[in-house]
C-alpha cells in the first residue's frame, strides 16, 4: 500500500464522492423512471451502489485501503492498523467527499446544490438495522481479508448490494453516507435531525463487528 498521506486523503475524497454521487444520483435518475414504483426505484439506486463499491475499491485499495467510511475507519483504529491522527485526517477527507459527491449528483441532474431532506428516517427498527447493516458490513470486510483479500471488493459490494433490501434501512453503514445523504431533498435523503442517532448505530455495530471477528478470526497457537 502506498505510504504517502496526501495520495492517501486524495484517494479517500475521491472515491467517497463518487459513492455518494453513485446513491444520489442513481436514486434520482431511478426516482424520475420508476413512475412511482418505490420497489422499482429501490431497485436502480441499489444496483449501481453496489457496483460503484466494486470499482472503488479495486481503484483505491491499494493506495488508502479504500475505507470510503468513518465507521471502517474507526474499525481499523480500534484494530490498531491505523494511527488515530491519520483516522482523523480519514474522516475529514471522507466527509468532504461525501458532501462533493453530493453536490455533484444535485448539479447533474440540475437541482439546487444545497439542500437539506426531509425523508424521514427513525424508530428502534431502523436504528437497529443500522446495527445489523454495520455489523455486517464489517463482517464482509474483515472475513475477506482473513480468508481471500483478493475478493474484498466483491464482498463488500455484493453485501451492501443485498442489505439494501434485507435491512428495514436500506443499510446506510456509513456515517459519511449518512451525513452527506442529510443534504439532498431527494430520494436516498434523511432529515438531519434523524441523522444523528443512524450515525450512531453505525458506530455501534462497527465497534461490535471488531470484537466479534477480533476474537473469531485469532490466530490460534498450534496444538502439540
Amino acid at each position: 500500500m502506498i505510504q504517502d498521506t496526501p495520495r492517501k486523503l486524495v484517494a479517500e475524497l475521491i472515491g467517497t464522492a463518487f459513492l455518494l454521487a453513485t446513491v444520489v444520483g442513481s436514486g434520482i435518475m431511478a426516482e424520475n423512471l420508476a413512475d412511482g414504483n418505490v420497489a422499482i426505484a429501490l431497485l436502480g439506486n441499489t444496483i449501481p451502489t453496489g457496483a460503484i463499491l466494486v470499482v472503488l475499491i479495486v481503484l483505491f485499495g491499494q493506495v488508502s485501503g479504500a475505507h470510503f467510511n468513518p465507521a471502517v475507519t474507526v474499525a481499523f483504529l480500534a484494530r490498531r492498523e491505523i494511527s488515530a491522527g491519520l483516522a482523523i485526517a480519514y474522516i475529514a477527507a471522507q466527509i468532504a467527499g461525501g458532501l462533493l459527491g453530493t453536490w455533484a449528483a444535485h448539479l447533474m441532474f440540475e437541482l439546487d446544490v444545497l439542500q437539506f431532506s426531509s425523508k424521514l428516517r427513525t424508530g428502534p427498527a431502523q436504528w437497529f438495522a443500522e446495527v445489523v447493516a454495520t455489523f455486517g458490513l464489517l463482517m464482509a470486510i474483515f472475513g475477506a481479508l482473513r480468508w481471500r483479500p483478493d475478493f474484498v471488493p466483491f464482498s463488500v459490494g455484493l453485501y451492501i448490494t443485498a442489505a439494501y433490501w434485507f435491512t428495514a434501512s436500506t443499510s446506510f453503514a456509513n456515517p459519511a453516507v449518512t451525513l452527506a445523504r442529510s443534504f439532498t431533498d431527494t430520494f436516498s435523503g434523511i432529515t438531519p435531525a434523524h441523522m444523528p442517532m443512524f450515525v450512531g448505530a453505525q458506530l455501534v455495530g462497527a465497534l461490535l463487528a471488531t470484537v466479534v471477528f477480533g476474537w473469531l478470526y485469532a490466530s490460534r497457537p498450534r496444538q502439540g
